[in-house]
């Protein structure tokens, strides 16, 4: 295949901080090429130079065979070059079509703003019917699912002739059912030879789609290979630079005494409806199920996020009455959530402040002790930063959901519940924080998983819930009866047994 465009020794640096150091990449017409590493590898600042967002320090871009002296988001765009962002770009009160051709609608007459609509509409019904979405250009964007709202953004980039679209970790908040769509559509837009550059840490979707797989490391680049010519191991070995052979380590600790008991959870919203499930001392359950299937609002609950719930929840034998999250901590009830920069943590406070807020009860602030014990999580949890006093906003991914646990790791709680814990965070970070999950079973902490990663659940759990449509679609617990099959019939057809 021919190539599109290559770039060559580019580097990087952001004040001290080197970023990108000789780094080479190379997509060909039509091809859909995976680019990987761990948080912090660099990805995002190489494609944010493709995209003209950035400068870069030093090196060579080509496109189409032409040097590249200078780029613009403007001048990217019109070469070609698209961005779908993990976060959408989108006015959410305007309609589909004035989304896709925003700051280029066609015009009647541009001096007095009268827009040509039939013109608009014919255009942006070609795009639509070219991915094959279903709903109508006229449709507001904010009444749209987050996979509709991904369409737009795609059509979006192919309005403006695109030949290549990047896709930044596409599928962190989609179904399944939504990611076999967005498959469908990448692969018919390479048959029409646009070609995609596809960021994610989720390594069976890179199998599946990918032709090629370039990782970096460290903001430098390791290696270009055939996806078919590298097995799973390989490309651990490659991101990481060391092998990691059990990604979920074994567990080896007893279980013990019955620490939480729910009979009978519903929600005024009908989300939740009559679920009944217990969790020991030292033991890790999981909850599956399909998106929607009332999974995270079970954890709200239990947390006291979302008011108003009937049933008991027990713990250690006694009932409470959890109706905020101030009653959930005061019982020793966390949630690691699963909008983790929402929810999570306060971006613009510093990870000092962040990992403090919740067990500190004293009324005038210890700066002393403050330190002291972000400095202790820091070393232990292994969380890489260059100064306690920055915003969390300036770390990756996995180290803010490091800085989340560090926050109720102060609290000394009982039950940590982990919705998506590894959402969006590079397969290194997993392997930590898969550790520090079985350290706190080890420690006799219960513990609840989250998670649409079904292999993670396998992985993880020791025994595994699954949801469907609000109510419990089956319990399996017997370790050796885990499959994805089991999973997925209980989660799709309601059974029930273990």
């Amino acid at each position: 295949m021919e190539t599109l465009f290559s770039m060559s020794g580019i580097y990087k640096s952001f004040g001290p901080v080197s970023v990108l150091k000789d780094v080479s990449f190379e997509v060909k017409k039509g091809e859909i090429h995976a680019l990987m590493g761990e948080n912090g590898a660099g990805k995002s600042t190489l494609m944010n130079i493709l995209s003209g967002v950035i400068s870069k320090d030093e090196g060579t871009i080509t496109f189409e065979g032409e040097g590249v002296s200078h780029l613009t988001p403007k001048i990217a765009t019109e070469m070609g070059i698209g961005f779908v962002h993990q976060e959408f770009n989108l006015a959410e009160h305007l309609t589909v079509a004035e989304n896709i051709f925003m700051g280029r609608l066609p015009y009647i007459n541009e001096r007095f703003g009268i827009v040509d609509y039939k013109k608009l509409y014919e255009e942006t019904q070609r795009l639509l019917n070219l991915i094959g979405v279903k709903f109508k250009l006229t449709d507001l964007v904010y009444k749209l699912s987050t996979a509709g709202k991904q369409l737009v953004e795609i059509a979006k980039a192919l309005s403006m002739n695109a030949k290549v679209i990047i896709f930044d970790e596409p599928t962190t908040s989609l179904s399944d059912k939504d990611v076999e769509v967005l498959f469908i559509i990448i692969r018919a837009l390479k048959d029409k030879g646009i070609s995609s550059v596809y960021i994610s840490h989720r390594m069976e979707e890179i199998k599946t789609l990918c032709d090629r797989i370039t990782i970096l490391r460290d903001g430098q680049y390791i290696s270009t290979d055939m996806i078919s010519d590298l097995t799973d191991a390989q490309i651990i070995q490659k991101l990481v630079g060391r092998s990691l052979d059990n990604l979920y380590p074994s567990r080896d600790n007893a279980i013990g005494d019955l620490l939480l008991e729910v009979n009978d959870l519903s929600d005024k919203n009908n989300f939740v409806k009559n679920v009944s499930f217990n969790l020991h001392r030292g033991e890790v359950i999981g909850f599956a199920g399909l998106v929607g299937s009332g999974r995270t609002e079970i954890m709200r609950l239990l947390f006291g996020a979302d008011k108003g719930y009937t049933g008991k929840i027990s713990l250690k034998g006694k009932e409470l009455s959890i109706s905020s999250p101030v009653d959930a901590i005061a019982n020793g009830i966390c949630l690691l959530p699963e909008d983790r920069k929402n929810q999570g943590v306060a971006l613009g406070l510093s990870i000092n402040e962040n990992v403090n807020m919740a067990g500190y009860k004293a009324n005038i602030v210890d700066h002393k002790v403050w330190r002291k014990t972000t400095d202790k999580f820091v070393k232990d949890l292994n969380i890489k930063i260059s100064n306690i006093e920055n915003p969390v906003s300036s770390l990756s991914g996995g180290n803010q959901q490091k800085v989340v646990l560090a926050k109720w790791l102060n609290t000394d709680s009982d039950i940590y519940i982990f919705d998506e814990p590894t959402k969006g965070i590079d397969i290194g970070a997993k392997s930590e924080i898969y550790g520090l999950i079985n350290r706190l079973a080890a420690e006799g902490k219960g513990i609840i998983i989250v998670s649409s990663e079904i292999p993670e659940i396998i992985g993880t759990c020791d025994r595994i819930y699954v949801m469907h449509e609000g109510r419990l679609g089956g319990e399996i617990a017997d370790k050796s009866a885990f499959s994805q099959e089991k999973i997925m019939e209980y989660a799709t057809l309601e059974a029930k047994g273990n």
